[in-house]
């Protein structure tokens, strides 16, 4: 039962590259599937979230964090009556063109195209990943998905100037996307925002008193937590506490998202709308964003994560400096690219699919030539 301005594979663009529809997976399903048996996508096992392997083996990866941004997109797509199948393959596909290294990898990547007169984002890596890198299908480049899921990879989480990217104007960019991708910005900071607290505190860079008294919605689920449980050990605390933090920003979602749903009678109504629909309440947007800022103070510029990262960084800008003054060092099929497009995009494509474990080893190896 989908809303009336839900996205209805009926009416989908279809793909770049017309293929027979399948006897009985639809579109969408189909667009999942081929996301999930994707390279890139099993190499999410290895890139860093917030945490590299070098703290624990129990922290998120940027695999292990997508899968709960799909679990928690999927509930939030059902309950408010939106394709779920659309929504769970954007939130499946959204990270696939983060780097190594984390937000610090991207940072060092986007630095050193910036220098040459380009850009790195991670949103239009994941559509050239998709278009153009995975080589799996004899009659097509790419995954071939359908043009309604690589809209989402491209809108989710930015609005563009119409003109500023003509390279993208298939894709509609002066109107808003469907609700479907809408909501994967913000499942994707529900799921961030939780499982960062959850890490930071379990690499004992935060303390739960302390960010109970900076963030005041922590707080007051803690004071729940206690009037539920009286005493508990305090693992169990936290955690309980936690789920109430995932509840609480999920059911805001959920419900101001059916209020803004009110009277929209078709995908057309979403995409015309002069700003975005999917929010959290007033209140609920103030307090995730309290928890945000405190995150950012207290774990993401903790002096351990700054130095990890200005290692990272260093790792990154070391690879790519020495690749582009020797490029008889990519492997051939990256050098044949080399002699057809810019080598510094060439190389920047080649570092972004590289996981933490090989650009590591690649650096070493270069270091020691």
């Amino acid at each position: 039962m989908l809303a009336p301005c839900a996205v209805r594979e009926r009416d989908s663009a279809g793909r770049r590259y017309p293929e027979p529809a399948h006897p009985y997976r639809g579109e969408y399903q189909r667009d999942r599937d081929r996301v999930i048996h994707a390279r890139a996508f099993r190499r999410l096992e290895n890139k860093t979230q917030v945490f590299s392997r070098r703290f624990s083996d129990h922290f998120r990866t940027r695999l292990t964090h997508t899968l709960e941004v799909a679990q928690i997109s999927r509930t939030v797509a059902r309950a408010a009556g939106l394709n779920a199948d659309l929504v769970e393959t954007l939130a499946l596909a959204h990270d696939l063109g983060h780097p190594p290294f984390g937000h610090a990898g991207e940072h060092a990547l986007d630095q050193l195209m910036r220098r040459q007169g380009g850009q790195f984002d991670h949103n239009l890596q994941a559509l050239r990943i998709v278009e153009q890198f995975e080589v799996r299908y004899a009659a097509f480049p790419g995954l071939n998905l359908t043009f309604e899921v690589r809209e989402g990879l491209v809108k989710h989480s930015r609005d563009y100037a119409p003109g500023g990217f003509p390279e993208l104007a298939e894709y509609e960019l002066a109107l808003r996307p469907p609700l479907e991708a809408q909501i994967i910005d913000l499942t994707d900071e529900i799921a961030y925002g939780a499982a960062d607290l959850d890490d930071g505190m379990e690499a004992r860079l935060l303390d739960l008193d302390t960010a109970a008294a900076h963030v005041p919605l922590l707080a007051r689920l803690l004071a729940q937590v206690d009037a539920a449980f009286g005493r508990l050990p305090p693992k169990l605390r936290f955690n309980e506490m936690l789920k109430r933090l995932l509840d609480y920003l999920v059911t805001d979602l959920i419900e101001t998202l059916r209020r803004a749903m009110a009277g929209l009678d078709s995908v057309d109504a979403v995409r015309r709308q002069p700003c975005r629909l999917a929010a959290f309440s007033p209140q609920a947007d103030t307090e995730r964003r309290q928890l945000k800022q405190y995150l950012y103070t207290h774990l993401y510029h903790h002096p351990r994560l700054l130095d990890e990262n200005a290692r990272a960084e260093s790792v990154v800008t070391e690879v790519f400096e020495r690749l582009l003054a020797q490029p008889e060092a990519l492997p051939p099929a990256y050098r044949e690219r080399a002699e057809q497009a810019p080598p510094t995009r060439v190389i920047c494509d080649y570092l972004a699919g590289m996981t933490d474990s090989y650009i590591r080893q690649l650096h070493a190896r270069l270091s020691a030539a």
